[in-house]
């Protein structure tokens, strides 16, 4: 990794440190500094405003999320749209920690309207995440895994989905249905909807 790189991922670190800790609408370029071990003037050097920094942001976190669904992580076409559901969903690590920074990120969220370089973005990450978990369809469909559904409309169902519950989650705190929604993307919207051949060898069935 170049020293430009290095700083750049340093500076995406600390962006998100300050997201979790300050949310969205409280974020300035200094408080990102604040999470920052080198200067504020670097931040300015590689980012000519916290508009252009956010930008760059969600591109990182589209990087890091579909590293993390896609990267070293399991074959099975359910075990991956799982795994992308759960990520979202649920999280992972800190239940606080996780919650705050899914607060920030709705907060980003509610001014994309009114800032068309991060809608821009926030499009171009939809489009890329709708695309992954298509192609994830169509390999369960070739290897006979999945039924034979509309891989782009189950996209767009499946991240409408758990987006959602993430918003549910934000917006209801600890009295949001988060458990319960997790385990009925698992039963119907994956399960039910896509298994070829019903609920898996080993997949909870509720106890019905």
């Amino acid at each position: 990794m170049s020293g430009d790189d290095s700083t750049r991922a340093a500076i995406m670190d600390a962006t998100f440190r300050a997201l979790a800790n300050h949310g969205y609408a409280d974020l300035t370029v200094q408080a990102i500094a604040d999470e920052f071990e080198k200067s504020k003037s670097l931040i300015h050097y590689h980012y000519d405003s916290k508009a252009d920094l956010m930008v760059a942001f969600l591109s990182h976190l589209l990087d890091e999320f579909i590293d993390e669904v896609e990267g070293g992580g399991p074959d099975d076409p359910r075990e991956r749209l799982l795994r992308m559901a759960e990520i979202v969903v649920v999280g992972l690590g800190d239940d606080a920690a996780t919650r705050d920074f899914h607060t920030a990120l709705l907060g980003m969220r509610a001014q994309a309207p009114f800032e068309p370089d991060l809608q821009e973005q926030l499009v171009e990450n939809d489009r890329l995440i709708r695309g992954v978990v298509a192609d994830i369809v169509r390999e369960g469909i070739d290897e006979g895994a999945f039924r034979d559904v509309d891989p782009e409309r189950y996209a767009a169902l499946f991240r409408s989905t758990i987006e959602g519950a993430q918003s549910h989650d934000v917006i209801l705190g600890d009295a949001a249905p988060t458990d319960e929604a997790f385990a009925g993307i698992e039963a119907y919207l994956i399960d039910d909807l896509l298994m070829a051949d019903g609920v898996p060898d080993g997949a909870d069935d509720g106890g019905a």
